[in-house]
């Protein structure tokens, strides 16, 4: 028999969602109005389409953000210069015409120039920037409607920009951090590479011409280096395979859920990721909220850009209590996964009537602690880099000129 998906309310208002089985559509009818329940949504559920649809939604928006790829500094001067001449008294098509003439970035140039047709032939801001989910996130499309809709489109763009700043900021910093990373390990990968292919080699021929046998640890790594030689090809191939098996994976619900779960459960990095999520949550809520978005609305969005398949289900079902008429920070209290400053000031800010304000300090403690972690970090990962190079370079050093200790017994012989 076929399996329905419902949502539903008691005769109390009380939503509820679930499955059930039934023969057909008007049994499944039968089925929830037997439990008194009044129906909102009713559809069958196709088990292949319920994975491939997200999934094919996801590689094709993954697929359009690498071709229409604009770098974050420039979406940040974007919305600064279009906020500076709407609120000098240009008109948004006016604004995004002279933005286009500047624009040095040729893909974002055919973008703005895009908008500016779209406006032209009378559709809003908002409704143009959506047709580029590539470039413009949910958020942005979201804040720009709400700007619209409020008629505060300009004090909408200047916090929209400041918070681009903001996050322009920290992935700045983060990337700074991994610079001296990054070049340490593909120095040290690159040094590997240049033994096992070409300097091990030499001693093998040489004591092979001298007829004398190499030592074990040299033997070890000659063998290593024979065998990466002869496969090569196979080696890189099955990395560039796992790499786009592990990407596709990604795509899909279970998947994001276990990549999820493994980052937040990583040393160090876990927490630096777990103090951003916090920081872009309460950041969002509070500009949404101070842009007169619907709480509900709100949390939906939240849910789409919080960046984090955990915190997405946590969202949602904080929404679900929501509805049902829970406040915001008991309902976020309820899914175990938000900290408890972060309810405390949400919890504050409903009786005080200032959530949205509250809201914007939490996101400034957990902004600071993400600075300070990675600063941290940064000052770990120096000096573990250089015991780690410094270790492998002496255990080569040491097994590579082993034989020099055996050449007077090999030239004896």
């Amino acid at each position: 028999m076929p399996e329905y998906t419902y949502i539903a309310r008691s005769q109390e208002g009380k939503r509820t969602e679930g499955n059930l089985t039934a023969v057909n559509l008007s049994d499944a009818m039968e089925i929830l109005s037997k439990k008194n329940l009044s129906i909102v949504k009713l559809d069958e559920r196709d088990e292949v389409f319920d994975f491939l649809d997200p999934f094919i939604d996801r590689f094709n928006l993954a697929v359009r953000k690498m071709k229409t790829r604009i770098p974050l500094s420039d979406l940040v001067f974007f919305t600064r210069q279009i906020s500076t001449m709407f609120s000098s008294g240009l008109t948004i098509e006016k604004s995004l015409h002279f933005l286009a003439l500047e624009e040095k970035n040729k893909k974002f140039k055919i973008i703005i120039e895009d908008l500016e047709n779209n406006v032209k032939k009378g559709l809003l801001l908002s409704d143009a920037i959506s047709r580029h989910p590539g470039v413009f996130s949910n958020l942005y499309v979201s804040l720009v409607r709400a700007g619209e809709v409020s008629g505060k489109l300009y004090e909408t763009l200047d916090e929209l920009s400041v918070y681009l700043e903001t996050v322009s900021d920290t992935q700045r910093k983060v990337t700074s951090a991994m610079y001296y990373p990054i070049f340490i390990i593909g120095f040290l990968i690159a040094m590997l590479f240049v033994t096992f292919t070409w300097l091990l080699p030499r001693f093998s021929e040489v004591y092979d011409a001298l007829g004398s046998e190499l030592p074990y640890y040299t033997v070890m790594l000659v063998s290593m280096g024979s065998w990466f030689n002869n496969n090569v090809f196979f080696i890189t191939f099955m990395c560039i395979l796992i790499v786009i098996t592990l990407w596709f994976l990604s795509l899909t619900d279970t998947g994001t859920l276990i990549k999820d779960q493994i980052l937040l459960k990583l040393p160090i990095f876990g927490s630096i990721i777990e103090s951003n999520i916090y920081s872009k949550f309460t950041k969002t809520f509070g500009i949404l909220i101070g842009s007169g978005v619907q709480v509900l609305d709100t949390m939906d969005l939240l849910a789409r850009v919080v960046d984090n398949r955990i915190f997405q289900l946590a969202t949602q079902k904080a929404s679900i209590e929501i509805e049902n008429g829970i406040n915001i920070s008991a309902a976020l209290k309820s899914t175990g996964k938000f900290p408890p400053i972060m309810i405390q000031l949400l919890s504050t800010g409903e009786e005080t009537g200032e959530i949205d304000g509250l809201a914007l300090k939490a996101s400034e403690f957990y902004t600071k602690q993400v600075n300070a972690s990675v600063d941290r970090l940064t000052s770990i990962i120096e000096p573990a880099l250089v015991v780690l190079v410094g270790g492998v370079i002496a255990a080569i050093v040491v097994v590579t000129y082993l034989p020099i200790f055996h050449f007077g017994e090999a030239i004896g012989n």
